[in-house]
Formats: C-alpha cells, sequence, structure tokens
C-alpha cells in the first residue's frame, strides 16, 4: 500500500481521494522544516504540501522512495522542480483552481482602499465619528494597471472592466488582451498611466525585487498599491516609505518574503500599523469553495499519475495525457533526452519477445518520458536493462 504525507491543513477532500485509491494517507496539520521533513518522508511515495514547506534538492535526495509531490497551491517555487525530475519525481499544483479568489479579494481590496475603508472602520472603532468624503473615490472611471496578465491577472481584467474602470497591462510574455483592455509596452508606462497598481507575477528566481522605490516613484501621487502575488518581489520597505509619505494612498499585502510556517505564528513586517493598508495572511486564494477544488484536483493528479502514469499538467515532467488500460501492461519509463532511447526501448523488448501494443513520447528540454503498453507481463531481466541504462531516470510498471 503507497503511503501519502499530506501537511499544511489540506482539503478533507485530498485524504477522501487518496484513501479511496488505497492509499495510507498521514496528516499533519503545519509545515515541516528540512530536516523533519526528511525524517517523515521515510517510505512515502506522496507528499501533499502548500506553500509554507520548502522541498529543496537535499530533501529530494534523501527521499528515495517518494514519487510525486502535490502542490495544492498554485506556486512551485517551494520545491526544487529540477531536482525532482531529476530523481524521477512528478510535481502536480492547481494553477485555475483557486484563481476566482484572489481575484475576488482584489477587487475587494481595491474598493476598500479606494473609498478609504480601512481608515473608517479603524476610527469608528475608536470612537470617532468622521464622515468625509476627502480622499475618497469611486473606482469607476479609475485605471486598473495589471502586472503580470496570466490566469488572474486576465479574470481581474475582465471584472475590473464590468465595474467600469479601464484596464492597462504588462506582461513579459505575449498575451491577448481582453475586452477594451490595453498592453503597454514598458513598466513605467503602465506605472504613470494607473491609478491602481496590482502584481500578479509568479515566483520564478527573475522577478524577486523587480518593485522597489524606483518603482514605486513612477506611480502616480495619491494611487493604490497591491501585491497578492510573491512577497519576495516588492521591497516593503520602500512600499512603507511612500505610504508614510502619501505618495501612496493605500497598499494590500497577501504575501510576505517571511511567512510564519504555522498557524498562531508571531508575525512580524515594516507594513503593520500604517494607514490605509490592508494586511492579509497569505490568504487570497484560501476561500472553502477554492481549498475544495484546489484538494479534488491535485489529488486526482497525484493518483492518476501513480495508477495510469499520466503527466498531464505536471510542472516538471514531458506531459503525456493517459487512461487506464485494464488489459494492458505498461511501463512509464522517464529518462534523460538523448538520441536512440525509443530504439532501445522497442530493441530490448523485442530481445525478450515483449509485443507492443500502443507507445507514447513526450519531451521536455533535458527530459523524455516513454508510455509503453504491452500485452504481457515484463520481466525482471527487461527491468534491469532498460533501468540500468545510463540514460535512465526511473522506470515504473503499471499493470
Amino acid at each position: 500500500m503507497p503511503t501519502a504525507l499530506l501537511l499544511e491543513n489540506l482539503h478533507p477532500h485530498a485524504r477522501t481521494i487518496l484513501e479511496s485509491a488505497g492509499f495510507d494517507v498521514v496528516t499533519r496539520t503545519g509545515a515541516l522544516d528540512e530536516n523533519e521533513l526528511v525524517d517523515a518522508l521515510s517510505g512515502v511515495q506522496v507528499l501533499g504540501i502548500r506553500s509554507k514547506t520548502d522541498v529543496p534538492a537535499e530533501v529530494l535526495a534523501a527521499a528515495p522512495d517518494l514519487e510525486v509531490v502535490g502542490a495544492f497551491c498554485i506556486g512551485t517555487n517551494q520545491v526544487d522542480l529540477q531536482a525532482a525530475a531529476g530523481h524521477g519525481i512528478a510535481v502536480f499544483n492547481a494553477p485555475f483552481s483557486n484563481t476566482r479568489s484572489v481575484v475576488e479579494v482584489a477587487i475587494a481590496d481595491i474598493i476598500s482602499l479606494t473609498r478609504r475603508q480601512t481608515v473608517f472602520d479603524k476610527e469608528m472603532h475608536a470612537g470617532v465619528w468622521n464622515k468625509s468624503a476627502t480622499g475618497a473615490h469611486e473606482v469607476r472611471g479609475r485605471t486598473l494597471g495589471i502586472i503580470g496578465y496570466g490566469n488572474i491577472g486576465t479574470q481581474l481584467s475582465v471584472l475590473a472592466e464590468n465595474l467600469g474602470m479601464s484596464v492597462v497591462f504588462y506582461d513579459t510574455a505575449e498575451k491577448l488582451a481582453l475586452g477594451n483592455a490595453r498592453r503597454m509596452s514598458t513598466l513605467d508606462e503602465l506605472l504613470e498611466a494607473s491609478d491602481v497598481v496590482t502584481l500578479h507575477v509568479d515566483g520564478r528566481a527573475g522577478n524577486a525585487g523587480m518593485f522597489g522605490a524606483k518603482q514605486i516613484a513612477r506611480m502616480r501621487p495619491g494611487s493604490i498599491f497591491l501585491n497578492l502575488s510573491r512577497g519576495f518581489v516588492v521591497d516593503y520597505a520602500a512600499l512603507r516609505d511612500a505610504v508614510l509619505s502619501g505618495h501612496i494612498a493605500g497598499a494590500a499585502v497577501d504575501v510576505f518574503p517571511v511567512e510564519p510556517k504555522r498557524k498562531g505564528d508571531p508575525f512580524e513586517s515594516e507594513l503593520r500599523g500604517l494607514p490605509n493598508v490592508i494586511l492579509t495572511p497569505h490568504t487570497g486564494g484560501s476561500t472553502e469553495e477554492a481549498q475544495a477544488a484546489i484538494g479534488q484536483f491535485v489529488a486526482n493528479k497525484v493518483r492518476d499519475y501513480l495508477a495510469t502514469g499520466s503527466t498531464n499538467l505536471s510542472v516538471n515532467l514531458p506531459n503525456l495525457a493517459l487512461d487506464q488500460r485494464p488489459d494492458a501492461h505498461r511501463i512509464a519509463y522517464l529518462h534523460r533526452n538523448v538520441p536512440g532511447v525509443l530504439a532501445t526501448i522497442n530493441a530490448t523488448l523485442a530481445e525478450h519477445g515483449v509485443n507492443i501494443e500502443g507507445q507514447l513520447l513526450a519531451t521536455r528540454g533535458e527530459l523524455g518520458y516513454v508510455v509503453t503498453d504491452v500485452a504481457s507481463p515484463v520481466a525482471r531481466e527487461v527491468v534491469d536493462v532498460l533501468a540500468g541504462r545510463p540514460e535512465s531516470l526511473r522506470l515504473r510498471l503499471l499493470d
């Protein structure tokens, strides 16, 4: 019976799906540090995490039983994807399941900050009645600048236009503009045109520190800033200075360079206590609906990979969408993408009298993935020959 270790309070759907598929499921509420994780992964085939658990190359090298990592979130920068692929470990995430939740909280933040609701709320709780329109605006007619026009950015673009906002966006990749949104040719051009600037970039290393004092200075005086993407992309000390000076009228931040690993742990940030600043504990995608969808989506991907070899939507392996064939025996072979691998597989099977019924090959950079369905059980010597090849990374038999 394969074992799955699920960390960080994953939705119960994940456990239910994996247990129904015959897994022995172990759950833990918080994240684990590197040493704890190495110990916990002994004898474990499946690891389920969210954003707080780091899975570096050292952990992957010390977990020979591990076959698949499920990141029950959008981002995968907490996992060394290249090292995982090198050990034949598939990684899956949930790129779409909580995008609506992030978009909705972005809309809520934009309206709350533009209307200065946070300031009024704090004053009212302090017993101060301050009925004033000063500094409060409608979002209708204002310009929203979206940095990162991916799954979240595009949905936000549509909803913002429905509220009467004009939308401009900037992305380093070519993206189709939705509705009346306009693409800006440079980041500076976007900053100078926007009343509200919101970041929705991914966690690649090149984005670290991309938004600092220089970019903040190019924003319009009195504009609003949001970061619901990654904590390490923004210089928060510079943001604090801009809020205190009045150059930035309000900000909403959901992600931080260093975040507590467990619920209830102390939280420190230079942004605490600032006026008209909304701080949330990395909950942009954390709705009950989103977590249920993520739990179901990622658990199904993990289950299907181990049962059928399907790597569809894996973030680090060549992608093959596969169904189970109960009348066939399947060889799933991950290897380095060098010439002659397919010929070697077929020649080895032919030498041992194994008839091929179906075969699919996909490549991804330096990796190749061949899935072969055969009519008869595969002999041990066939496995030994293929697994012993210098280009071999992982071979699995799926019956």
